[in-house]
Order: structure tokens, then C-alpha cells, then sequence
């Protein structure tokens, strides 16, 4: 097998096939499968049925009520050739107000360059390039030695349990490498992510008449707000980051200063407890004293320090006030992580960057968390790579360059090659 002619080949495919690559991705926006609530129902038939008229086994399994989770595989499963999984979730963050938006946020349209939408760059057209590309290798009919495995989640965007996590802990896909096309730079495949720790804290008080604040009573925003003040030092926090780690961040510092140079004054953050005050509900009304404030935080932990050892730090930062409180962890829920950029997976994708763009490619660290730490965790070493205009997720206008569509679908067509005949 002539592995850069069949690559060559393929990318041509791809290239005379462009506008079914970008329709297929204008209508996965179409599906406003917005997550909460987390309907995925309508977007999930709709690849099912694409996936099946390219002659891949489809296996549908639902983890939550209008949640449905989908592998489709190609390739046969092998024990001397890698095997790769591919994976992306169908969800999306609400579109917000409408009118703030200058188009309809679940147009797909497609002008001047541009695929416009919600999930256009989080992350349906890197979906739709996955999908693409897992189509194109089974109607070619490719003899792929490895098995190539294509998971579809729909609970990514709250940090849902009903994804990537259900579907591993039900040992449902398997694989000794995985590519999740999120968001990311063009060269750039993100290769590890700080560590994430949201949690509630709620403070006690005693409910009293107004009047007599704050001699009577114990006011639950103000303890609060004390508490609040002392969990900001986490930031503070001396850490000292691990040997093996200085790389990824020096070639992060790097990819800030170089790329994405708006962003260099945040490179303390990938050394630092991260610390957002969220939400905060609290009290009854205004001559009321309070008995009982929530907040809601959420820190993303660098490497050198773990999710017990931050517990350990609140409780401490917390002892000195003698409040009543409790502290209830929720979403998010893990320590920093990372897949070296050596590993055969991740030579794949930033070779296989190199060789489409012609251009350098190399890992950064994301300073979120994602998907990806689910697959460390069963130690399936993974990546993220895939299209974006990465000032617009989340926000409103989200959109991408359909030429970076076209790139990233190269990409994974000639990544899955190289990986699949790669022996183990």
C-alpha cells in the first residue's frame, strides 16, 4: 500500500468535494440541539442517516432521556495496528439573545467565506469533518488495518456525565489513540488542559429583622463575602510545576506570544489556581438578615497540584472566620492532564498539519478542560484539533472559515492513515 498516494487521493477527494463538505456541516448548525436542555434527537437521526447510506455499523445507545450517543466504525479491530477513535459531541451552549445576533444563529449559512452559526466553531464543523472523513473511508472501501472508530456525544457542554464518560465506563468504544475535533488553532492541536474545580459554597446565617443588623442575627452574604475574599488567594498559591511539564507550557508561552498575541498577558494562568466568581443567590428581601447565601465558582487548577490538595487549601483559607458553611462540588471535576507530543497520535495530526498546510505545527496547553481528560483516564493518550474562529465561541456571531473546514477534514483523512497502518 503507497500510503502518500492513497493520502494524495484523498485530499484531492476532499478538495473536489468541498461544498458536500460545507453543506453537511451547514446542516448539523441547523439542528439547534442547545444544550441545556440537551435534545439531540433530530441532529442524531439526521447522522445516523448519513453515516448508514456510507455502508458504516452504527450502534445508538441513549444515556439520558433525548440524549443519544452514536459509534459507527470502519476498519477491523487489530492487535498488531493501531486503532483510532475519532470523537466529537452534537451539542451546543445556548444561542442567547437572538437579537443580539447578526444572523439567525441556526442558519448554517454560508457567505463570504464564512460558515455562520451556533456550534460553527464548538464544534459542528469539526464534527461535520469527522463525519465527512469517516464516510469517505468506508464508500472508498479502504482496507484499513486498524479500526477506525467515529463516537458522537451529546452531553459535552455543561460537563454532562451522559458523553464521552458513559459511553467509556460502558467499555462501548475502544482504541489506542483518540482525536476530539474541537476547537483550535490551525496549528496549533491542543495536547493538554488545566485541571478543572467548580463547586458550590453556601453560608449560614440566622434570619433576623433588618433593623437590628448587625448586632442581631448572623448575615449569610456578609460571612460570604468574607469567605469569597479568602478563596480568591488560592490565585496566590505558590505551585511548583513539574519538570516534565515546562515544555508544554514553554511552547504555550510561545504559541501566546507568536499566535495568538492577544492573548500573552494570560499566560500567568497556566501556573496559577484560577479562581471565577460565578453566580451568587442569597437572602429574602432587603429587611430580612439572611440565612443562607450560594455561590458558585469555578477554578481550573494548573499542573502540580490536585483537586484533594485545593480542598485541603479552602478549608484552610475558611478556618479563621468561624462561619457555618458547606461546600458541594458539581460540574468540572479534574486535575490537569496532558498526552505527549511524541505520542504516535499526536504525531499524527501535527505531521499531517505540516504536510497540508506546508506550514509548522506544534502542541499548546489549553487553559480549560474538555472531553479529553476522560480518555487519559482510561489511558487512551488524545488530542483536540479542529475548526475555529476561537474569538467567537460562546459568544454571539459564532462562525468559522470554510477553508479551515476543508483543511481540518485533510487532516484527519491523512492522520487516520498514517495511524491505522502504524503498528503498535
Amino acid at each position: 500500500m503507497n500510503i502518500n498516494k492513497l493520502k494524495d487521493e484523498l485530499f484531492q477527494y476532499v478538495d473536489d468535494h468541498s461544498e458536500d463538505l460545507i453543506e453537511l456541516c451547514s446542516r448539523l448548525i441547523q439542528f439547534p440541539s442547545e444544550n441545556p436542555p440537551g435534545d439531540t434527537t433530530d441532529i442524531t437521526n439526521f447522522i445516523e442517516d448519513y453515516l448508514t447510506e456510507s455502508g458504516l455499523n452504527i450502534e445508538r445507545y441513549e444515556s439520558n432521556d433525548k440524549m443519544f450517543n452514536l459509534v459507527a466504525t470502519t476498519g477491523e479491530k487489530s492487535m498488531e495496528y493501531n486503532n483510532l477513535i475519532f470523537c466529537g459531541h452534537s451539542d451546543v451552549v445556548p444561542a442567547g439573545d437572538k437579537s443580539k445576533w447578526s444572523f439567525d444563529p441556526f442558519s448554517g449559512e454560508v457567505k463570504d467565506g464564512w460558515l455562520l452559526g451556533r456550534g460553527a466553531s464548538d464544534m459542528k464543523a469539526g464534527l461535520g469533518g469527522l463525519i465527512f472523513a469517516t464516510a469517505l473511508l468506508s464508500r472508498k472501501n479502504i482496507e484499513l488495518p486498524g479500526c477506525l472508530t467515529l463516537a458522537i456525544v451529546p452531553d459535552e457542554e455543561t460537563g454532562g456525565e451522559f458523553g464521552v464518560p458513559w459511553i467509556l465506563e460502558k467499555d462501548l468504544i475502544a482504541g489506542d489513540g483518540c482525536l476530539i475535533a474541537e476547537p483550535s488553532s490551525p496549528q496549533n492541536p491542543t495536547i493538554g488542559q488545566k485541571g478543572s474545580y467548580w463547586f458550590k459554597l453556601t453560608t449560614y446565617g440566622t434570619p433576623g429583622h433588618g433593623s437590628l443588623s448587625p448586632l442581631a442575627g448572623g448575615n449569610a452574604i456578609v460571612d460570604l463575602i468574607a469567605a469569597v475574599q479568602e478563596i480568591r488567594k488560592l490565585w496566590d498559591i505558590d505551585i511548583t510545576i513539574p519538570n516534565e511539564i515546562r515544555p508544554l507550557l514553554k511552547e504555550s508561552k510561545r504559541y501566546m506570544q507568536e499566535v495568538e498575541k492577544e492573548r500573552e498577558e494570560f499566560y500567568p494562568v497556566l501556573e496559577h489556581i484560577t479562581v471565577n466568581i460565578g453566580k451568587i443567590e442569597g437572602g429574602t428581601k432587603s429587611n430580612v438578615i439572611p440565612e443562607k447565601c450560594t455561590v458558585e465558582i469555578d477554578c481550573r487548577l494548573p499542573f502540580g497540584i490536585t483537586q484533594d490538595e485545593v480542598t485541603e487549601k479552602i478549608s484552610e483559607l475558611l478556618a479563621p472566620l468561624n462561619i457555618d458553611y458547606e461546600i458541594e462540588r458539581f460540574g468540572f471535576k479534574s486535575n490537569a492532564n496532558y498526552t505527549p507530543a511524541d505520542d504516535p497520535v499526536c504525531k499524527s495530526i501535527t505531521d499531517n498539519i505540516e504536510v497540508v498546510s506546508g506550514k509548522e505545527a506544534y502542541g499548546v496547553m489549553q487553559w480549560a478542560s474538555s472531553d479529553a481528560r476522560h480518555f487519559r483516564d482510561y489511558n487512551i493518550p488524545v488530542l483536540q484539533y479542529g475548526p475555529a474562529h476561537l474569538s467567537t465561541i460562546h459568544g454571539y456571531d459564532e462562525r468559522v472559515r470554510t477553508e479551515q473546514i476543508i483543511t481540518c477534514c485533510k487532516v484527519y483523512l491523512g492522520a487516520a492513515i498514517d495511524y491505522l497502518y502504524t503498528t503498535k
